[in-house]
């Protein structure tokens, strides 16, 4: 009479620990994805376009507030800003985005690229006709979000949506091709 309870017993034990390893794994495939986004390419063309001179009176060689640049989200459909987004067109790097995606699932096999997104916020930090490459520094956020657990056994748990994770950094100088 015991041994059908423990059998679920263990089977919970084991699909709680499934659980918690993808959902680590969730999150260090958004840390690699966040480090490759902030080193690399960057996926929104506008960011990398914009010199920010002339935007809001900003002169060359002056600090861009983090004000001058709204939200920006990239997905597998493209890029969209709301609020600051005088000078930032809405336009993809989709071979920046697609190797963003394939380096996260090096880590995490069943990540898609409807999974993830990118997102830039202002952060004060950059300088308006900065030659070296891109003029702002923007605050980079790699987000998963829809991923599936599928338990071992559906006697205790179904099928569900993990929560979501998220990493955000600084991008350094989103030039390079190569990330850590």
């Amino acid at each position: 009479m015991v041994l059908p309870l423990l059998i679920i017993l263990l089977f919970a034990i084991i699909d709680g620990g499934r659980l918690l390893w993808e959902y680590n794994r969730a999150e260090k495939a958004t840390q690699i994805g966040a480090r490759m986004a902030v080193v690399t390419d960057v996926v929104s063309t506008g960011l990398r376009d914009n010199d920010y001179v002339g935007v809001d009176g900003l002169t060359p060689g002056q600090k861009i507030p983090a004000t001058a640049l709204g939200t920006i989200v990239c997905n597998v459909s493209g890029c969209t800003c709301t609020g600051a987004c005088t000078g930032i067109g809405t336009g993809q790097n989709a071979a920046a985005f697609t190797n963003l995606v394939t380096r996260m699932k090096d880590i995490k096999s069943d990540i898609e690229p409807a999974n993830v997104e990118v997102v830039y916020r202002g952060s004060g930090l950059g300088y308006a006709g900065d030659p070296t490459g891109v003029a702002l520094s923007p605050l980079v956020t790699v987000r998963l979000k829809d991923l599936e657990f599928q338990p071992l056994t559906s006697l205790m748990l179904a099928e569900f949506t993990m929560p979501p994770s998220a990493t955000t950094l600084t991008a350094e100088d989103s030039v390079g091709s190569l990330s850590n």
